[in-house]
């Protein structure tokens, strides 16, 4: 499918393609959008998908018989097929029955092709207040490590393989399985992803973030990917979130990576550090389940 770019550009908010996530407003935008409609339905990724890391196959595609676009409105659905299914309608438009429209074709693809949830997608841009996206959405951060890294941890921060025992990851990644060290855990045990780094606190892995790696985007720039990244509850406000975020943001700009894009829970943890170290907030990725 061939998009008018001219109809979509002044109604993106936020710099965002279905299936991939936020990118940079300087990505060649146009050509995304069209490459994640012709390998739709293909399992194959993109070389610039920040997915292609964790999975064989691409496990969520856009529905492209059932693109809605025109110059008053985009709806672009996709269908994630993990989880039982998710069809998400992303809606690219600034009209007041966008939302609404968007919702109803949600509600219409979800049950056609097996999925449990239908959700809508919107965007709102950086200039609005944080109550618009509070509950319902993440805020898109960007760091450009043109300025370097930033301030320097404040804490010793230690790679996973130099813990005298590494058993004490295990711990840690068994009490937060659900945010997703569970998993990673399986995949550093496997050695199939880069470098995760802790903090200690008498002994005890109190937080981490990782893995760390990069990847050429869109335009050959090396981003630094997203990490799973959290500290144990009886650990927080002590500062070890901040020496591990810090930490990673060296080790990114010490691998040549440009910048880093992040999406974080509006009003979260995440989200206030990242704005408290000085981080660029390109808008609101809002979702709702209809």
């Amino acid at each position: 499918m061939r998009f008018s770019w001219g109809w979509i550009e002044p109604v993106m908010p936020v710099p965002y393609v279905p299936t991939l996530g936020p990118v940079r407003r300087d990505d060649p935008l146009h050509n995304l959008f069209e490459a994640v409609v012709e390998t739709a339905g293909t399992g194959r990724f993109l070389p610039h998908d920040k997915d292609r890391r964790w999975f064989e196959t691409k496990t969520e595609r856009v529905l492209t018989d059932a693109i809605e676009h025109d110059s008053r409105l985009t709806l672009i659905p996709t269908l994630a097929e993990r989880g039982g299914g998710v069809v998400k309608v992303h809606v690219y438009g600034a009209a007041p029955d966008s939302l609404s429209a968007g919702a109803d074709l949600a509600r219409k693809l979800a049950p056609a092709h097996g999925a449990k949830k239908a959700r809508v997608v919107w965007f709102i841009g950086p200039d609005q207040p944080d109550e618009y996206a509070r509950g319902v959405g993440t805020r898109v951060q960007l760091k450009d490590f043109a300025d370097g890294p930033g301030q320097a941890p404040g804490a010793r921060v230690l790679e996973y393989k130099q813990l005298a025992e590494l058993g004490r990851f295990a711990v840690f990644a068994e009490l937060m399985a659900e945010d997703g060290f569970a998993f990673l855990y399986d995949q550093m045990r496997a050695g199939t992803v880069g470098p995760v780094l802790t903090v200690l606190d008498e002994g005890c892995v109190a937080g981490a973030i990782g893995p760390m790696e990069t990847m050429a985007d869109a335009a050959g720039r090396a981003r630094l990917l997203p990490q799973y990244f959290g500290v144990l509850p009886q650990y927080r406000g002590v500062g070890y979130g901040r020496a591990l975020w810090r930490a990673a943001m060296h080790w990114g700009h010490q691998h040549g990576a440009a910048y880093q894009l992040l999406q974080t829970e509006v009003g979260g943890a995440s989200d206030r550090l990242c704005t408290a170290e000085g981080l660029t907030s390109l808008g609101f990725v809002n979702r709702r389940d209809v």
